[in-house]
């Protein structure tokens, strides 16, 4: 019974989410690359994105590649699809960090701190503007109600504030006028 509740893993194709991957982030990489060629010193070629700063372009492909590779292989090895994956692909990429760095203390430290990052980040929710709302729920209606739930009503922000700035009271243009009239005798008239 309690099986049958849990929704079945569809396997994913490691090899296109990993080539997609290598291909975006290499792009990124590829940009990278031609900022890095645009502040040398020398006078170098636009060839030099690719001959002078390559290498850029093929850490960024590598670790992209083989952390979505790693992410989806261990989805599919596994059956399912959680906080562990991205973890274990985070660790062969940053894994690929350490290796230029030709130390094997660099590549597992760099391994599990990307490990570390990734599995948290997707264990937390896996967005940076929180968690998912309901999708069901119109979101200028949203709002309007939590703008309803927070709002105060006007005696109570009169009497911390007092009035101007904006805020102004029932009676307000009333007792400005009485307050002109007998300050400096001046009648100001009341709108219709």
């Amino acid at each position: 019974m309690a099986s049958e509740s849990k929704a079945i893993y569809q396997p994913k194709d490691a090899i296109s989410a990993s080539v997609r991957s290598t291909m975006i982030v290499g792009g990124a990489g590829l940009f990278l690359s031609a900022v890095q060629n645009s502040l040398t010193r020398q006078n170098v070629t636009g060839w030099g994105v690719i001959t002078r700063t390559g290498g850029t372009i093929a850490a960024f492909a590598a670790i992209g590649g083989g952390y979505e590779f790693a992410r989806v292989a261990a989805a599919n090895l596994r059956e399912k699809d959680d906080a562990w994956n991205p973890t274990i692909g985070g660790f062969v990429g940053g894994s690929i960090v350490g290796l230029r760095y030709r130390s094997f203390p660099a590549v597992l430290g760099f391994g599990a701190l990307l490990a570390i990052i990734q599995g948290t980040f997707d264990y937390t929710g896996g967005k940076m503007t929180g968690f998912a709302r309901d999708g069901e729920v119109d979101e200028y209606e949203r709002t309007e109600q939590v703008r309803r739930n927070k709002r105060r009503p006007i005696e109570e922000t009169l009497q911390e504030l007092g009035e101007g700035r904006g805020i102004y009271g029932p009676g307000y243009q009333e007792r400005r006028a009485e307050r002109l009239k007998k300050r400096y005798g001046i009648d100001i008239p009341q709108p219709a």
